[in-house]
């Protein structure tokens, strides 16, 4: 098993769904909180773990002590989903004035950016074996999007996209390429950043990227950013472990990369993926994609069906099936845009849709803390 972490960014608000910003109090008081530059959201990050049970808990945890301290600052609690769904686009709420590249983030993006999401990292030492899993998850970037997709509402109304979020949000550099090596990423990098498409190392907003203590040159995780904040722990454990699950299928079968598989070119496959990601914000597990390995049409949810067949075996045997198998829930039942966008067609506004999500997403939380984080302790 690889070691794996998240950045979890989220929001806060009103238990009526409206978002507040609070995170200069947030990172003021609470260890391991960090501020995004619009102070309505804020970012706590997990320890790397090869175990799920430990993840499952350094994703709850936190989040409990955020709430608890929310709540004493006034009726403040965390609210799902990753776009502004209820109003509040029209504004950017700096959390820290002082800071230049939060400038040029306000000034250049204005609220595009203001999003929740988690990044979702996994650990890989070897640099050539990193940019080769990073050419595999970019290319299936889109069915991570697919079962992520928690973004359907934009100010109160919906959007038409299941990620408004990946949407709007703006990917940049405008065009990234598959990396053919370490080499290859350290030289474009440095190309970009003396070009100015590129304001430091970090600014590199693409689906997935390689990431680690000195970019780029020390190198040590797979960094996949595309996700929609995920906000039941299960659920996103689920995905993690599809993600890993690949990356160990890929490690023993090194014929997998697209560089070697593709019948297409590498700027054929890096349009085909914008395409797919393009589709996948806008119908998550309905969309019709193109594969990369031959180029036939395909529903996002059944080549996510395809690859979870191909590594069952390999969780199985690693000893996280029991963690990969709810992935077969979101697939059944639709990811939460999806189940969001049924309420909201059957009459309910976007905001009474966002209440009960907020008052679900604290009754879950609950009883995951209950069942099994104090098992675990204990």
């Amino acid at each position: 098993m690889l070691l794996k972490g998240f950045e979890i960014e989220i929001y806060t608000g009103t238990p009526g769904g409206d978002i507040v910003g609070l995170s200069d109090k947030i990172v003021g008081s609470l260890d391991g909180f960090v501020r995004e530059p619009d102070s309505r959201n804020v970012e706590y990050t997990t320890a790397p773990a090869r175990n799920y049970d430990k993840l499952l808990c350094a994703l709850l945890r936190p989040r409990l002590e955020l709430r608890n301290f929310i709540k004493q600052l006034g009726n403040y609690t965390l609210i799902p989903g990753s776009t502004l769904s209820l109003d509040g686009i029209d504004r950017f709420f700096r959390s820290d004035p002082a800071n230049p590249y939060h400038d040029y983030i306000e000034q250049t993006y204005g609220t595009k950016v203001v999003t929740a999401s988690v990044h979702i990292n996994i650990g890989i030492s070897d640099p050539e074996l990193l940019m080769q899993a990073c050419r595999l998850v970019r290319v299936e970037a889109p069915l991570f999007l697919a079962l992520s997709a928690s973004s359907p509402f934009l100010n109160g109304k919906a959007t038409g996209y299941h990620s408004t979020r990946w949407s709007v949000f703006p990917q940049t550099p405008s065009q990234v390429p598959l990396f053919e090596s370490h080499a290859h990423h350290i030289q474009w990098v440095e190309n970009q950043l003396a070009a100015g498409t590129m304001q430091n190392v970090r600014h590199l907003w693409v689906s997935v990227r390689p990431n680690g203590d000195r970019r780029p040159y020390d190198l040590n995780r797979l960094e996949l950013r595309i996700c929609d904040l995920v906000i039941d722990p299960i659920s996103l454990l689920a995905i993690t472990a599809l993600l890993e699950a690949r990356i160990l299928q890929l490690i023993d079968n090194p014929y997998l990369d697209p560089l070697i598989q593709s019948p297409f070119s590498p700027n054929e496959l890096v349009s085909l993926t914008y395409a797919n990601e393009a589709a996948a914000a806008t119908f998550s597990l309905d969309a019709q994609l193109r594969h990369w390995q031959d180029g036939r049409t395909i529903l996002a949810r059944d080549w996510i069906a395809e690859i979870y067949d191909e590594v069952w075996a390999i969780a199985k045997q690693s000893g996280f099936a029991c963690f990969l198998s709810p992935l077969q829930k979101i697939l059944k039942e639709g990811n939460e845009a999806q189940q969001w966008l049924q309420l909201h067609q059957v009459g309910l506004s976007a905001r009474h849709v966002l209440t009960q999500a907020i008052q679900a997403t604290r009754e879950r939380e609950i009883e995951l803390e209950d069942k099994l984080c104090s098992l675990l302790v204990a």
